[in-house]
């Protein structure tokens, strides 16, 4: 059975909470476990059958090992017989999890799956060698160019001449979308309350900050007010062959791609992610009616809309705020994705053969992409 024949038939994420805020002290599965339990009940629901989950894959890429996702399954209370799986593409790791769990039921393996992301900046274990702690470990081998994701977000500023200007009017407009979204409600329905926590952790950047903001490096452009923050987040998609899912609306996966780019400017693998993605779907720019491309930093953001031909303030484009308004939980951020068009093209009753599309940039240089398409 071919991937387009894939469906994602419920999508659920938690708020997005700034490391050492909201959700300080929960672990992965304490933010995952509650996710899988809401997004396959409504799938259940929506199905209108019992739906015998195969497996579950989660992206995590900063611990704390253990296989989270077997964990999240467990927490869930999915029984003891549904084993799990967890990924590391860096901030791509939530979009790839459910790229390999699509590719497991289109080669014949019919069972539902539950995939997504889940990340805990802040209970993610510090990493040391020979006593000496380090903050990443590397994207890339030695001799090989391995920037910080600050310093490659700066990098490709300078390559592609994007202002400071167009970087600070990117991040205002992220977060006035977020804050129109949620003062309107209309992330309600794919938010699971996580202990009381009922909203996004910090959304809303003043003209101020944006003004006020020096840049992180001399005479650059990136500054602290369009980079996005590390977070705790998670998210969690279902996905079923078609004849499992019935009447229920959803998306179904007509195409994705996994690329590799030059790792010396590794926020640029979006682009040639959804270009391929394209490719593979027959698909161009202008069939697409939304687009969730994860927001790093703006100067990141804005080279990938400039090399797929699209305007900066394209409503199409994370019209609810994206990465840089919410937060960035790496390991989630691509399941978070899916699970924003999900609400922007199922839940607000887009017609069937409506298209979307979710990509993130990847540290090390990796791109990641899926389209999708309305069905009902």
């Amino acid at each position: 059975m071919p991937d387009h024949d894939v469906v994602i038939v419920a999508a659920r994420r938690t708020p997005i909470a700034t490391r050492s805020r909201a959700f300080a002290s929960l672990r992965t599965e304490e933010l995952a476990g509650p996710v899988i339990r809401c997004a396959l009940a409504d799938a259940e629901a929506a199905t209108g059958s019992t739906l015998p989950i195969a497996d579950v894959i989660l992206g995590n890429c900063m611990g704390p090992g253990g296989n989270p996702a077997r964990i999240a399954a467990l927490a869930a209370g999915l029984g003891i017989g549904v084993p799990g799986a967890t990924i590391d593409r860096q901030c791509g790791s939530g979009l790839a999890a459910v790229i390999d769990a699509a590719r497991a039921i289109g080669a014949g393996d019919e069972r539902p799956r539950i995939a997504g992301g889940v990340e805990s900046a802040s209970t993610a274990p510090a990493r040391s060698l020979d006593g000496t702690s380090y903050p990443r470990a590397p994207f890339a081998p030695a001799g090989w160019p391995d920037p910080d994701m600050v310093e490659a977000a700066e990098n490709l500023a300078q390559a592609e001449g994007i202002t400071r200007e167009r970087q600070d009017a990117h991040a205002r407009r992220s977060h006035e979308r977020a804050r129109q979204a949620q003062d309107t409600g209309r992330f309600a329905a794919e938010i699971v309350v996580i202990n009381e926590t009922t909203s996004d952790d910090a959304i809303g950047v003043g003209e101020r900050v944006l003004d006020r903001a020096r840049p992180l490096f001399p005479s650059g452009t990136v500054t602290a007010a369009t980079s996005t923050r590390v977070s705790d987040g998670a998210a969690a998609v279902i996905l079923v062959p078609a004849q499992v899912r019935g009447t229920a609306p959803g998306l179904v996966i007509r195409a994705h791609a996994i690329v590799g780019c030059n790792p010396a400017l590794p926020g640029i693998g979006a682009a040639p992610a959804v270009q391929t993605a394209f490719a593979s779907g027959c698909a161009k720019i202008g069939d697409v009616a939304a687009f969730e491309i994860v927001e790093a930093f703006a100067a990141q953001s804005l080279a990938v809309l400039g090399q797929l031909g699209i305007e900066d303030d394209d409503p199409r484009v994370s019209a609810d705020g994206g990465a840089l308004a919410l937060g960035h939980p790496w390991g989630a951020s691509g399941a978070v994705a899916l699970v924003r068009l999900f609400s922007r093209l199922v839940r607000a009753g887009a017609p069937a053969g409506t298209l979307g599309v979710a990509a993130a940039s990847v540290g090390g240089g990796l791109g990641v992409a899926m389209l999708v398409e309305v069905v009902r």
